[in-house]
């Protein structure tokens, strides 16, 4: 392998990693599983399950917005709260965005007490960050004496950057530790050409481990049609009674099943998801519609691997300029992954991706995030719908123009648009929404 493939392949791993939960209340969880983690390293074990813990957890708006209102694994529950109470009570730092693995009944149970006690706090932080969590956790030891453990999560969803033992800073720091996490996804320098070259070169053994996407994701969605989640967008699709409406044909197919995963992901089943640049939603949405069609068509393992790799560089190229949150809904981001490799599995040229994303560029930029909820699931299901438009007008030669609104000659300078008016553009409209949800 080459140094250039092993630098893309280092980004891939980085990006896409799997994750239990929605990943910003998975992240809150994740930052006070850590600040235990302190206590226990600094004052002995404590018995996690007979602890009255005080957590004070401070995140940024976007934290919040994300977090309110999303399902939260086994539980039953909504909310950062729970979230936190669970990382505290059974979480493991070491097993990253899965920090909640070892989730039982009896630590369910636990954190719902912590929540009742009303020892469980939740803050706006003071931060222009996108991406802030700062977790004290405070507990009382034989000895009569109180101590406080602290953990600080910054700009990705498990990237721990300090952790504090009462007033002392501890020298553990992953951003000391790990140079390579102090890199960010536009440092990488990206090019739709190059994510074109590399998906179809790439020897398929260095790329085999991306279909882990499918055995994780594909398992989501048909959890999910069994339409015991959420708004059971995707079991409502499949319905042989719906097919008047959506007919039994692979457009039907692709949305319930990426629907579908979303549904019982948002209400808090406890299968993982393959996410990508940080989120669930947009691992879904950026490979589901392929593994539809690998399964509907007889695609080969290696072109499925490509057409996923192809699918999930795009979509983290394109997020690097917009970062992990913003105004804009991931969703956008993540099903013109999809459509690129879906017209990577047709046998489309590099000019067709281009035309996929502008297509895509072109239709539903305007998407807004609200929140990570339940609704997710149709949102996601219409970027499908969009993904597989544009990626059939692509097949056909058939591209917005560059004389129409934000699409350009450059696919780059394209993209970079959109990164603009995302993370720009829209943070009045980011603010408004975080007022609404939280004056509701």
């Amino acid at each position: 392998m080459n140094k250039r493939h092993s630098e893309i392949i280092e980004l891939i791993h980085k990006e896409v990693k799997p994750a239990l939960g929605c990943t910003e209340p998975i992240a809150v969880a994740l930052a006070v599983a850590k600040a235990v983690e302190v206590l226990e390293e600094k004052c002995g074990m404590t018995d996690r399950l007979e602890t009255d813990f005080r957590i004070d957890v401070e995140v940024s708006a976007n934290i919040l917005k994300n977090g309110m209102g999303v399902g939260i694994p086994g539980t039953g529950m909504v909310g950062l709260f729970i979230a936190a109470a669970l990382g505290a009570v059974c979480g493991k730092s070491s097993y990253g965005l899965e920090v909640l693995h070892d989730l039982d009944g009896h630590s369910v149970e636990r954190a719902k007490v912590l929540v009742k006690k009303k020892l469980v706090k939740i803050r706006l932080a003071d931060t222009e960050k996108k991406l802030y969590i700062k977790a004290d956790v405070e507990s009382e030891y034989p000895d009569g004496e109180r101590h406080k453990g602290c953990a600080v999560i910054e700009d990705d969803h498990d990237n721990i950057v300090e952790t504090w033992f009462d007033s002392r800073i501890l020298s553990e720091s992953h951003r000391e530790s790990e140079h390579e996490e102090q890199k960010c996804t536009l440092d990488y320098n990206l090019t739709v050409k190059e994510i074109y070259d590399f998906a179809r070169e790439v020897a398929f053994d260095d790329i085999e481990f991306i279909l882990e996407s499918r055995t994780m994701n594909d398992a989501l969605a048909r959890e999910g049609l069994t339409g015991k989640y959420g708004l059971r967008v995707g079991w409502a699709i499949s319905k042989d009674r719906n097919r008047e409406v959506f007919g039994n044909d692979f457009m039907s197919y692709a949305m319930s099943m990426t629907a579908a995963a979303s549904d019982a992901r948002m209400a808090g089943c406890t299968l993982p998801a393959m996410s990508n640049s940080g989120s669930g939603n947009q691992g879904i949405t950026a490979t589901m519609p392929i593994i539809a069609y690998s399964q509907a068509y007889k695609i080969t393992d290696e072109q499925l691997a490509r057409a996923l790799i192809m699918s999930h560089l795009i979509a983290i190229h394109i997020k690097g300029y917009l970062g992990k949150l913003s105004a804009l809904c991931g969703c956008v981001i993540a099903s013109t992954g999809a459509a690129s490799g879906l017209v990577y599995l047709r046998g489309g040229s590099y000019e067709q991706v281009c035309y996929s994303i502008k297509n895509m560029i072109g239709n539903i930029t305007g998407m807004v995030c609200d929140g990570a909820k339940e609704g997710c699931a149709m949102k996601v299901a219409s970027g499908v719908s969009s993904a597989l438009q544009s990626a059939v007008l692509a097949i056909e030669g058939i591209c917005i123009s560059a004389e129409d609104g934000i699409i350009e000659e450059d696919i780059e300078k394209t993209i970079m648009n959109l990164g603009r008016i995302g993370s720009v553009g829209m943070q009045n409209t980011d603010n408004m929404i975080l007022d609404i949800m939280v004056c509701k």
